[in-house]
């Protein structure tokens, strides 16, 4: 038996005849799910970056496998993780199989470290995120499409996975040019400046530099960039 079972379908037998049942749902939802399903043969599967094995306990057979992949959409989501990922598994050997079955690239990760590499992975993914949209945002306050950016910032990407992120490191915080923060800061929109001075201390932080007290300071009513409201 093989199908897509939704919330309000019924549980019962979903064990029998089957390899596995895989349990796609919110995290907080998992526990709850797995058990409404009777234990069976059938291995118990989630696709949790973050929850261990603990919330599928009753049933015998318990794994997780986890795509390290961004699934934005159905559409791209399926283009991906068919396209030979990297999942990180626990558990029942089936997890192995099924990331093998997609092409992918299997990593186990234990229970006792499942947070923190879920915490990379948020970094990683939606702290990046956060990062380009307030690329989008600046870009679009000097009238520069975004896209410009594009290259920069793919080729930044590239630049880690050759050599590493402080290998990689450039801009003025890397060289400890104070007078080009403070003039960054000073133009920043008032909302932007917290993200911009936390993002350079750690970018002078990680190239070892020091940066001279006060270039993070700005009197907007002096300065008269504060942006103004509505």
């Amino acid at each position: 038996m093989a199908g897509v079972h939704g919330r309000d379908d019924p549980s019962h037998g979903l064990t029998d005849g089957n390899d596995l049942v895989v349990i796609a749902v919110p995290d907080d939802a998992i526990a709850t799910v797995a058990a409404a399903i009777e234990p069976g043969s059938a291995a118990l599967v989630h696709v949790s970056g973050a929850k261990g094995l603990d919330v599928l306990a009753g049933h015998p057979r318990r794994a997780s496998v986890h795509p390290l992949m961004s699934l934005p959409d159905p559409t791209i989501g399926a283009e991906r993780l068919r396209d030979g990922g990297v999942f990180a598994v626990a558990g029942d050997p089936i997890a192995w199989t099924l990331v093998a079955a997609l092409g992918g690239q299997a990593i186990e990760v234990d229970d006792a470290h499942r947070s923190l590499y879920h915490a990379a992975a948020a970094v990683a993914a939606n702290h990046l995120v956060v990062l380009c949209a307030q690329v989008e945002r600046l870009a679009a306050a000097v009238g520069v499409p975004t896209s410009a950016y594009w290259d920069l910032m793919a080729g930044t990407l590239d630049s880690v996975r050759r050599v590493g992120a402080v290998s990689s490191l450039t801009g003025p915080a890397a060289r400890g040019d104070d007078s080009t923060l403070a003039a960054h800061v000073h133009s920043l929109p008032a909302e932007e400046h917290a993200l911009y001075v936390t993002l350079a201390k750690q970018a002078a932080a990680l190239a070892g530099t020091t940066l001279q007290p006060g270039w993070d300071t700005v009197d907007r009513e002096r300065s008269g960039n504060e942006r103004p409201r509505d």
